[in-house]
């Protein structure tokens, strides 16, 4: 039985979270010796894992032909809302669509049990839905030298080696806590803070466009850039904060723990049950307690976090991921003739 990853509409999603799984997907197969089909024609199962028009039409093809669909699904109503202009005004349309969508997988895998969850509150048939991490590249992002990463993020960013920096990744939009962001810098000015990751200007809201024009002298906008710098500035920041308010896993959380960079991320239902507070990572309510949490991790070694953090993405990574997913391959039978 030989997987084909379809990759139509990838360009549109290469910098996202989706673009990211897409990749990941690719090793996994190799991973866990799952023969990877390099043209469609050749293909008995097809994995799918964006809701566009053209993968609609794929999948349909797929099952013409005979062939098993698996439909991943990254996307939720939940996580669709405060994304970009007019996005929580047809949320309960996208709802629709993708329920439409994931319905056509003969099966359906997302990333996390909460995002299962959601998943079966939607109506979509429980017993088809699988949770199998987008995993992390835990060969490529780890530490080779800590001092070596920090010194050349502070040289890169012309950033004094007195100072504390704190990293950040995501869209520039108001799911992903921007706003919150450009506050918590606000409130600890003698720390640079430095968010990487743009996104498409014409669908940012007005409200983030003014905050970020008014950002304060202690921010940086890195924009967009490659795995390796991101690597490198997890690597040498003094902390990773993530303020997300929704999502199906966060693949740059995995990224950040596997760097062994002390995490602190606002505590939401998707961390619940793998994710415990101080140990891997710091679960937040408020900007208050983001400001204490970082400034522990100043003041404190974090060795023990750090490992644990190591060790939580090793659970996760890609090659765990390959494994888990040969499994759902046989529970579900989609790879039996």
């Amino acid at each position: 039985m030989k997987t084909y990853i379809y990759e139509g509409g990838f360009g549109i999603v290469a910098k996202s979270g989706v673009g990211s799984a897409i990749k990941h997907q690719k090793n996994m197969l190799k991973q866990a010796d799952i023969e990877e089909a390099k043209s469609w024609k050749e293909a008995d199962i097809v994995h799918i894992n964006t809701v566009f028009p053209d993968s609609v039409l794929a999948a349909c093809l797929a099952k013409m032909q005979g062939k098993k669909v698996v439909y991943y699904g990254h996307s939720t109503m939940e996580d669709f809302r405060n994304s970009f202009i007019g996005s929580n005004r047809f949320a309960p349309l996208f709802k629709k669509w993708i329920c439409f969508c994931y319905g056509l997988g003969d099966i359906v895998i997302t990333p996390t049990e909460y995002s299962k969850g959601l998943l079966k509150s939607y109506g979509i048939q429980k017993g088809k839905i699988y949770a199998v991490s987008n995993g992390v590249d835990t060969e490529f992002f780890q530490s080779r030298n800590k001092q070596k990463e920090k010194q050349e993020l502070h040289e890169k960013y012309k950033i004094p080696m007195n100072r504390k920096v704190v990293v950040s990744a995501g869209h520039l939009i108001q799911r992903k806590g921007i706003l919150d962001f450009l506050k918590l810098a606000k409130m600890m000015p003698e720390t640079t803070f430095i968010w990487f990751g743009g996104g498409n200007d014409s669908l940012v809201t007005q409200e983030v466009k003014e905050a970020v024009k008014r950002k304060s002298e202690n921010v940086i906008f890195a924009g967009y850039v490659e795995a390796e710098e991101l690597r490198n500035a997890y690597c040498g920041a003094d902390a990773f904060a993530f303020f997300s308010y929704e999502e199906t896993e966060g693949i740059v959380v995995l990224e950040a723990l596997a760097c062994e960079v002390p995490v602190v991320l606002r505590d939401i239902p998707v961390y619940k049950g793998w994710i415990q507070d101080q140990m891997q990572a710091y679960k937040v309510h408020n900007l208050e307690e983001y400001k204490h949490n970082l400034m522990h991790i100043f003041k404190k070694e974090q060795e023990e976090l750090k490992r644990n953090a190591r060790e939580l993405a090793e659970q996760r990574s890609i090659r765990s991921a390959g494994e888990r997913l040969k499994v759902v391959y046989r529970l579900s039978g989609v790879n039996e003739e």
